[in-house]
């Protein structure tokens, strides 16, 4: 998300509004002209909560959970996880709007000094005044918060979607809460969700909360660069393509870098002719922006030509970038592309029947049991719930019958084997951080396989246990080989996967390392 100057326009209106909501009420309560709604509106909805004992505990329950010290522990908590995801500028504005609507709302309440309502056998006892209603400034500060990180730092729309229905459903559990509870009047809430939003949106304005690319001195290179930049886009995997481009755009431009030649990707071509014309324009660096598949292409187009990669994951695994270390959070990953310091990694020629020419892999493939989830995790699903769609697939696949097979290292003899699924591995990680082949280095010149057997579906379980663990036993159930070319070919056909995309099915795979021939930008 990037503040447009309309954007801004209609945040300013909205905190104008806002103000002009808490000003007029403060004149009208302080003049007398609220007392008699209030009061219409109060008696009901606390002799209704009177008369629902069971309710009241629940009430008492949320006005903890959402009183001043709970929600100065929550803003402690966001700002020091933003902090130390090197997320300075949310984690500035977090705080700094979070103590001004609670500043506001104290100077409100010692300004207007309004009692609270009075009730024979009350409820719940507070001494301090009545408007604006604290915790209803807090909720919907908290609230405003949470929506505009989640824009922000959040690249999957369901996600944000998500984010919005909890946070909206929160401010109005909160204010009922207050009204329920008979502690404050209506108005009192509605000017406590007024503060609340007031200073999000002023906060905004006033300190754009968008992390920005923080220049640093460049790495003195022997060979003259003119600072070009091409970017290969997969526009399905960018919700707002205009916006993309404009933060990608703003940034090159603040880093001192040329306007982004663009190339987009297409159904029938994942990034070659678009990584090669690139190459062809005298681009000094090629940003990548998509998933694995794309990744993948691309980097195998540029593989020895020196041309340095920046990777801006956009897909469901982004296992590449898991593995570099490469924030996922596209600005953070502009700023690495941009900043970054070159790292030269192995890339993986692959062969095999029905395998195209030239084909080469990033991160790891498979055939078997791995391969069947991947064709089994629909982009549908994937687009809804992520990374979690293998989870499922996986699920469903878990008896996936085992496959004869048999494997050559290094040219060696062939050796023959029963397994579930083999995976050859250029990095050691899956998503969720699984440390499938831990002894893996992207930079070694060394592949690593792992062939898994669970003879039976308890199996899985010390299986699951031997990963985790990070065990380097090797035997019938986790058989770990090292080489720097590695075959293998299975009586059947059987499915197949090149980082993460399922290939279909065959017979045989051939992979063989090709030491550092890829410049990648990694953090520093």
């Amino acid at each position: 998300m990037t503040f447009t100057r309309r954007t801004r326009r209609a945040m300013t209106v909205w905190a104008v509004l806002c103000a002009v909501v808490v000003v007029s009420l403060a004149v009208l309560v302080k003049l007398d002209r609220l007392d008699v709604v209030d009061s219409d509106v109060g008696v009901v909805a606390f002799d209704w909560t009177s008369a629902q004992t069971w309710l009241v505990g629940v009430l008492l329950f949320i006005d903890h959970a959402f009183g001043t010290v709970a929600m100065t522990v929550y803003t402690a908590i966001a700002a020091v996880a933003l902090w130390t995801r090197k997320h300075r500028r949310p984690a500035y504005w977090t705080v700094g709007v979070m103590l001004a609507a609670s500043l506001t709302t104290t100077g409100l309440k010692n300004l207007i000094d309004r009692e609270r309502p009075v009730w024979e056998q009350p409820l719940h006892l507070l001494q301090s005044y009545s408007f604006p209603s604290g915790h209803s400034s807090g909720i919907a500060s908290g609230a405003g918060v949470a929506i505009m990180l989640s824009l922000i730092l959040v690249r999957r729309r369901s996600v944000q979607r998500a984010v919005v229905f909890v946070a909206l459903t929160l401010v109005l559990v909160v204010g009922a809460d207050r009204v329920l509870l008979g502690v404050h009047n209506l108005t009192d809430v509605v000017a406590g969700y007024a503060v609340g939003v007031f200073w999000v949106l002023a906060g905004a304005l006033l300190y754009d909360p968008t992390p920005r690319a923080r220049p640093v001195e460049a790495f003195a290179s022997p060979v003259p660069t003119t600072r070009q930049v091409a970017v290969v886009l997969n526009p399905i995997k960018v919700d707002d393509v205009p916006v993309f481009k404009a933060m990608l755009e703003r940034t090159a431009a603040e880093l001192g870098w040329s306007r982004p030649s663009w190339y987009e990707t297409t159904i029938e071509d994942p990034g070659r002719a678009m990584a090669e014309q690139a190459a062809i324009d005298g681009a000094d660096l090629v940003i990548v922006c998509g998933g694995d598949g794309t990744v993948r292409t691309v980097c195998g187009e540029l593989a020895g030509t020196g041309i340095s990669v920046g990777v801006l994951p956009a897909g469901t695994g982004n296992l590449l970038a898991r593995n570099l270390d490469i924030p996922l959070f596209l600005q953070a990953a502009i700023d690495v592309a941009f900043n970054g310091q070159d790292r030269a990694i192995d890339l993986v020629k692959i062969s095999g029947d029905g395998i195209p020419e030239d084909s080469h892999f990033m991160v790891m493939a498979g055939m078997g049991f791995d391969a069947a989830i991947m064709e089994g995790a629909s982009e549908e699903i994937k687009a809804k719930v992520g990374w979690l769609a293998y989870v499922v697939s996986g699920v469903k696949n878990l008896m996936f019958p085992p496959v004869r097979l048999e494997v050559s290292v290094d040219d060696g003899p062939w050796t023959k084997h029963r397994a579930r699924t083999v995976v050859v591995g250029n990095v050691g990680y899956l998503t969720a951080g699984m440390p499938l082949l831990p002894d893996a280095a992207i930079d070694d010149g060394i592949l690593d396989v792992v062939l898994l057997h669970p003879s039976r579906f308890l199996s899985w379980i010390p299986l699951a246990l031997r990963v985790l663990s990070k065990g380097k036993r090797s035997d019938e159930l986790v058989n770990r080989m090292t080489g720097k070319k590695v075959s293998i070919r299975a009586r059947d056909e059987t499915p197949r996967q090149l980082d993460g995309d399922a290939i279909g099915p065959g017979q045989e795979m051939c992979c063989e390392v090709l030491h550092g021939r890829l410049l990648v930008r990694v953090p520093r």
